[in-house]
């Protein structure tokens, strides 16, 4: 099929072993530990002593709910989608990061309660229940505490992956949001009632740039930064086409879109201004190279939103997010790489086999030949620069082929000196790490990023 988004404009890849640029991911965990440090030093040198059960709880309620303020910063800030965190350590990983994050604010939310209260009734020499009614009512800011601890747990709840296996993506994201909310109301009764920020302007001071910066991160990156996007290179919809079943590309002209600095591997969180679809913005990695004046993904018909998105009309507006991701040829450490897609993961390696420099391999995995999409511009590709297709289909029987260490030597024997960028269903993406990993190929040469965000 001949499409508008053509191949020949681009350069072909330079040939040759790159230097990978370093990942701030450890100097970045090394730094939010040292906050975590500096957050138990300014307990440890406000505590003069502890004295009695009530003393114990108390102070044990404040060490927890000062980490738990640090630690609610740290989760807003793993939100704003800042660049540095999500083009060089990778959106996934942020995500996870993000998760971990939510688990330990809660656990530290609920501890400070527990502690606190019992503390408090322990001193006062009073029921739990009163204890929880005087502190709730007659505290300073505490009413608005309440509020947005209530707001936290549900969104602990919500995220839970039971509860996501029962809700949807769009009611989950919205109640997310409502995290802005809950540090927000919670945010000034630590000021308030911390007898570590009660008469010390230093910590206040300190606290307030923790908090100040992280929203300064989300109104920059998560709303100036979008909306001088989508105003600078106003986007719609050029074209959509049919690649295999329930499987179709879209492509999206825009100005000046070379200033984005895009690149193949990465993807973009793209909400569709059609009816219907405008209150979801869903990620989509591009599945082509970008161009100074078009962009494109393929997008499998996996439910609703993803099932409207063959049905969009040439002219529709189109509201972008990104570039995201580090999956990219920045990862590249060897003269060889092998590509691993599985399904609809072709669409980020697609662009990568065009792109990346070096030898390449593409391995495809599907369930049948019809749903190989993109296979004419692989084979075009492979051909244009010499590269191999490699393809694993279900037998007519329906036995899957398997990915072990035995079989991935065969297929390219000097395996254990490839770069390896893998991208498919996360079943598929744990056996074939566990495969390569015993086949030789060294953990930092496997390159992978999850899109169930």
């Amino acid at each position: 099929m001949t499409t508008t988004y053509e191949r020949a404009a681009l350069p072909r890849p330079a040939r040759g072993r790159r230097r990978p640029r370093p990942s701030p991911a450890g100097p970045l965990l090394a730094l939010l530990w040292a906050g975590a440090a500096a957050v138990v030093a300014l307990w440890w040198y406000d505590t003069r002593s502890v004295v009695g059960l009530a003393g114990w709880l108390t102070d044990a309620g404040r060490i927890c709910g000062l980490l738990c303020g640090y630690s609610c910063a740290i989760l807003v800030a793993l939100m704003a989608r800042v660049p540095l965190l999500e083009r060089r350590i990778g959106s996934d990983r942020v995500a996870r990061w993000h998760a971990m994050a939510g688990r330990y604010t809660v656990c530290l939310l609920v501890a400070h309660i527990t502690l606190i209260l019992f503390g408090y009734a322990a001193q006062d020499g009073s029921g739990i229940v009163d204890e929880t009614l005087s502190v709730v009512f007659d505290y300073p800011d505490m009413l608005k505490a309440t509020i947005g601890t209530l707001i936290l747990f549900a969104v602990g709840i919500t995220s839970a992956r039971v509860a996501r296996r029962r809700i949807s993506h769009e009611f989950w994201y919205y109640v997310h949001l409502l995290t802005y909310v809950a540090v927000f109301l919670a945010f000034f009764h630590q000021l308030s009632l911390g007898s570590d920020f009660v008469g010390s302007a230093a910590a206040q001071a300190a606290w307030y740039m923790l908090y100040l910066g992280t929203a300064a991160l989300v109104v920059w990156f998560r709303l100036l930064a979008p909306v001088r996007l989508n105003l600078r290179h106003k986007l719609r919809v050029e074209s959509v086409y049919r690649e295999a079943p329930g499987v179709f590309s879209i492509v999206v002209r825009g100005e000046r879109l070379d200033e984005l600095k895009a690149q193949a591997g990465q993807f973009f969180r793209w909400r569709f201004l059609a009816e219907g679809m405008r209150w979801t913005s869903t990620p989509y990695s591009l599945s082509a190279p970008p161009r100074p004046d078009r962009m494109r993904i393929t997008v499998k018909a996996l439910g609703d939103h993803s099932a409207a998105v063959g049905l969009l009309r040439p002219g529709t507006r189109v509201w972008a997010e990104g570039p995201y991701g580090a999956l990219t040829a920045e990862r590249s450490t060897a003269p060889k790489a092998l590509l691993i897609a599985g399904g609809v993961g072709i669409t980020p390696l697609r662009a990568l086999f065009e792109a990346l420099p070096g030898d390449l391999t593409l391995l495809y995995r599907a369930r049948t030949a019809e749903d190989l999409a993109l296979g004419a511009e692989l084979e075009a590709i492979a051909k244009w620069r010499g590269a191999r297709v490699l393809y694993a289909v279900n037998g007519a029987d329906g036995t899957r082929p398997r990915f072990t260490a035995e079989s991935l030597r065969e297929a390219v024997p000097d395996i254990a000196g490839h770069d390896i960028y893998l991208c498919g269903p996360p079943a598929m993406a744990r056996d074939l790490y566990e495969a390569l990993r015993a086949a030789g190929v060294p953990d930092r040469r496997i390159h992978h990023e999850s899109f169930e965000l």
